[in-house]
């Protein structure tokens, strides 16, 4: 039911900001400003998100826990779609959304409402919390011996069809 409200709310109140903008400044300011912020709003959402690959890409790499990044690089996207949306109020949230401060409470209160049990990656069977080398050994040195049997498939005997150059 919340969800029907917002989606019939958001288009009143931006039908309603563009009337009172456009009878205050004019028509063509008013459609001017709907896209001078669509097209700053792009250049900040493609450099923010650019940062934000990186960052995600970094703690890949140091085998940290990526749901941090990967928020942000969320509410990039959907602050993108928001600014992209022709509106003010869209626009408001959409540049909010580019704030890092904001984007920080909003994953702590999401964190803090939605919780991961485990998050385990790497090569050992469970990293620890200060050892972020991908290369972990094992302190018992175990030797592994066992038996192994060829299975690699045998050539065929039948002639090669006529789709073939052989």
């Amino acid at each position: 039911m919340w969800l029907f409200f917002i989606f019939i709310s958001i288009p009143l109140i931006e039908i309603i900001l563009f009337i009172q903008l456009g009878s205050l400044i004019g028509l063509w300011l008013t459609l001017l400003t709907v896209l001078i912020t669509a097209i700053i709003g792009t250049i900040m959402v493609r450099a923010q998100g650019l940062a934000a690959v990186s960052r995600l890409q970094s703690s890949f790499s140091r085998l940290e826990n990526p749901s941090e990044p990967l928020a942000n690089g969320a509410m990039i996207l959907i602050s993108g779609a928001l600014l992209l949306t022709p509106g003010f109020l869209t626009d408001a949230i959409g540049f909010a959304f580019l704030i890092p401060a904001v984007r920080l409470n909003v994953y702590r209160y999401m964190r803090n409402k939605f919780s991961v049990q485990q998050f385990h990656m790497g090569t050992g069977s469970h990293p620890s919390s200060t050892d972020h080398s991908p290369y972990r050994h094992n302190e018992a040195h175990d030797i592994l011996n066992g038996d192994y049997e060829d299975v690699t498939p045998k050539a065929s005997e039948t002639k090669p069809s006529g789709w073939t150059k052989h």
